[in-house]
């Protein structure tokens, strides 16, 4: 356990907050937004940004998780992540943001999954099914970076669309919060 900092409660609490002041942002300057999430699978600066963050959590996660039996591949891999890192600054600049988009995704549904693992609340499933939609959609950004784009301009073409996903990320964040402060408390 990496995040043992991180209880089930904790995670709910982050999360929901998160979610509720996201798509909260999302639906009171829809303008703003969507401008900046047009931009957003192609912006070099967004990249740069986002994989900055996985490369700090990929060498900090590396470092500290126990690897067991490849163990002995610690040393190369907080080798590689810094060269890598450089690399792609310099040679990826297609699509940047949303590989790197994806790459935080997975990273961030661990610590999630790791916090609702074995807890006794089912509502913990609100956590997890947020964990592996993260997972699914960081898969096809960082294989198939296009795939954010396409899905950013699916969302965005329809008005009606856009305020019902922002109010379903809100109500959902509203439901992980309520868990958190109702049925999380003991796991």
């Amino acid at each position: 356990m990496i995040y043992t900092f991180l209880s089930l409660q904790t995670a709910g609490w982050l999360v929901g907050i998160a979610l509720v002041i996201l798509h909260l942002f999302a639906l009171l300057n829809t303008a703003a937004v969507k401008g900046w999430l047009r931009t957003l699978p192609r912006s070099p600066m967004m990249g740069k940004f986002f994989l900055t963050i996985d490369a700090v959590w990929a060498f900090a996660l590396i470092a500290a998780i126990d690897l067991g039996e490849f163990q002995r591949w610690r040393t190369p891999l907080l080798v590689i992540i810094p060269i890598s890192y450089g690399l792609t600054l310099k040679y990826v600049d297609e699509f940047l943001a949303a590989r790197a988009l994806g790459i935080l995704g997975l990273l961030a549904a661990e610590p999630i999954l790791e916090a609702a693992f074995l807890r006794a609340p089912e509502s913990r499933l609100l956590l997890v099914v947020l964990a592996y939609v993260w997972i699914v959609l960081g898969m096809f950004w960082v294989g198939m970076p296009y795939t954010l784009r396409d899905q950013i301009s699916w969302v965005l073409r329809s008005e009606a669309r856009w305020k019902a996903l922002c109010l379903a990320g809100l109500a959902y964040g509203v439901a992980i919060l309520i868990c958190s402060a109702t049925q999380y408390r003991s796991a």
